[in-house]
């Protein structure tokens, strides 16, 4: 392996890697807009122009030393870009010294002269790598006073990206993800020379089903988002890491919250599931759900209408309605939207204390939504989970959801118990419905299920809670809570924006609603001790750690390990996959 010098530091990396790439491994960032792991490399924006050189040797062979017994060093004599310079053996490269400064000074008032000073109306300011660069590698000040370039504002790509000729500096990163990683090629430079910029190839629209993603990759402020344009400012938002809900592919995302709402996802770098991207249907779609049309506290039936009540009377009133039925007409439905921890807590309810072997889940399948890169045809983020933690149909004897209706034709089923799962969108099940005596439901927003029944209990989403989802590949993985609630608002770690730490009660952004809603795993405990058992959950990780003691799989997990590996597969907690190196295209400054 070369043993190469970057700016004093010795280090070891392997052979065909670049000088970005080596630095970046060993924790040392070069300046770049064009480079990104997840492409090839284009080399067109010389921002990562470094000096490079090898030790000089004598003519006898030896390596020529100072008077401070130092090698000499025998420069180059031009820069090289470090994004396309492999690493060679015995190389030393500069990335701070004279030369390299001098460079990347004139590149960036090279990039500056058309630039337009946008930043106080740009949706990028606050995480761009060109303001960023400018305080960093820039002199502060042009020598240009000239008219600068106009070109044309606000051109919509496709139906979801709008661009901004003005602000583009021709990275060409957009243009070679449409080619190479979404593999729709519409995309092109045109009028090359000082008046270049970028359209679609004429009879064509960027609609790619990732499309999206050249607005988290787009370095400057040129590419942004149709759906969150003019929305927020970035550092008045908070942003944490969570798994996508989307389909069972568990996507790494950051959900970024303002005033205690959800305002957009963008992707997170797992190299072991998504890479670097996310699909457009999931940004668009998995958020808004979490702000409207909400269930915000349980809810008994009265006549016609379901009367808003107290945690206490729902949970006995619930309790009392299970107490009328013998285990055979009581069918549990869980939930592959829920987590790992939820559903184990569900399964345990219903051999534990209920006794009941009718217990299943609804499968969410469309074949139609699945592609050959991300998207899979299971639209639930856990189905491989439920299964595992023991909520699926085992007993000949019991229920499950293919015989369900015709048993509820058969009055042998009279209570249905549904967690989280919306089971009367189906217009067959909604029929059947009718004809149940007793039908409880965890719900987070309101739906068909909940408009028949009997008592609703307000369920958190999945932004709003702690525990792990499975992939359909068999990878555990972590979430976090993003939104707060009137339960977990007193959880440490919350991520906070400044507005949220500044904010004041009487500040109309500091006061986004606070929804009287519980995990699943709380309110079936309630439940269940309220039927005389003694159960002492005191978080998702005292569930998760019972699911580790007691079911084979997760052996060994923790949500220590989960975060650390950013996941563990089923049966392989010894054994974690390797940390690739974590790149960020994008930092919000300030930290």
């Amino acid at each position: 392996m070369p043993q190469i010098t970057i700016d004093g530091q010795r280090i070891e990396t392997s052979a065909g890697k670049t000088i970005i790439e080596a630095a970046l491994d060993n924790g040392i960032n070069i300046p770049h807009f064009c480079w990104h792991p997840g492409l090839s490399v284009s080399g067109n924006c010389r921002m990562c122009l470094v000096n490079t050189g090898f030790p000089r040797k004598a003519t006898d062979g030896s390596f020529e030393r100072d008077e401070n017994g130092n090698s000499v060093i025998g420069w180059g004599p031009k820069l090289a870009i470090a994004c396309a310079t492999p690493v060679a053996e015995g190389m030393v490269i500069d990335t701070k010294g004279e030369r390299t400064e001098h460079a990347q000074n004139a590149v960036m008032e090279f990039l500056l002269i058309n630039h337009p000073l946008d930043c106080p109306i740009c949706d990028e300011a606050g995480q761009c790598k060109l303001q960023e660069y400018g305080f960093l590698h820039s002199k502060g000040q042009s020598r240009y006073d000239e008219q600068k370039n106009q070109k044309d504002k606000r051109v919509e790509l496709g139906p979801n990206v709008l661009f901004d000729g003005e602000r583009c500096i021709s990275c060409s990163r957009c243009i070679r993800f449409a080619d190479e990683v979404a593999e729709q090629p519409v995309l092109t430079f045109v009028q090359r020379g000082d008046h270049v910029t970028i359209e679609t190839f004429p009879g064509t629209t960027f609609d790619s089903p990732y499309s999206m993603n050249v607005i988290d990759i787009c370095p400057v402020g040129a590419l942004t988002s149709i759906d969150f344009r003019f929305t927020s400012r970035v550092w008045e938002m908070s942003f944490t890491d969570s798994i996508c809900p989307g389909c069972s592919r568990g996507c790494n995302i950051k959900i970024g919250v303002r005033n205690n709402e959800i305002l957009r996802l963008e992707p997170r770098t797992n190299m072991h599931v998504n890479q670097y991207w996310m699909c457009d249907d999931a940004r668009l779609t998995q958020y808004k759900f979490v702000n409207e049309n909400r269930v915000t506290s349980p809810m008994i039936r009265s006549g016609n209408s379901l009367t808003p009540t107290s945690w206490e009377t729902a949970i006995a009133h619930v309790a009392k309605l299970l107490q009328k039925y013998k285990p055979s007409e009581i069918m549990i439905i869980g939930s592959a939207c829920g987590t790992n921890e939820d559903n184990y807590v569900l399964g345990k309810f219903a051999h534990s204390t209920l006794k009941t072997h009718n217990i299943d889940f609804l499968r969410h399948l469309d074949n139609n939504f699945a592609d050959n890169f991300l998207r899979t045809n299971d639209r639930a983020p856990n189905s491989h989970g439920v299964v595992e933690v023991g909520v699926k149909h085992e007993s000949s004897s019991g229920v499950s959801m293919d015989s369900l209706i015709e048993r509820i034709k058969q009055h042998a089923i009279k209570a249905i118990y549904v967690m989280g799962d919306d089971i009367a969108e189906k217009s067959e099940i909604a029929a059947a419905l009718g004809s149940v005596e007793c039908l409880i439901v965890h719900a987070s927003n309101h739906n068909a299920t909940t408009a028949l029944a009997h008592v609703v209990l307000a369920s958190t989403a999945y932004a709003e809670l702690e525990g792990t989802f499975t992939t359909m590949n068999k990878r555990v993985q972590y979430l976090q809570p993003a939104v707060a609630t009137v339960e977990n608002e007193r959880i440490a770690g919350l991520e906070m924006s400044r507005w949220d730490k500044f904010g004041a009660s009487n500040d109309r952004w500091a006061r986004g609603e606070r929804r009287n809603c519980r995990q699943h795993w709380q309110i079936i405990q309630d439940i269940a001790n309220q039927l005389g058992e003694d159960w002492h959950y005191s978080n998702s990780e005292s569930v998760f750690k019972d699911i580790a003691n007691h079911v084979g799989a997760f052996s060994g997990m923790s949500y220590d390990l989960l975060q650390e590996f950013q996941g563990l597969t089923l049966g392989k907690a010894d054994s974690p996959d390797p940390k690739p190196m974590m790149y960020k295209s994008h930092r919000l400054k300030p930290n």
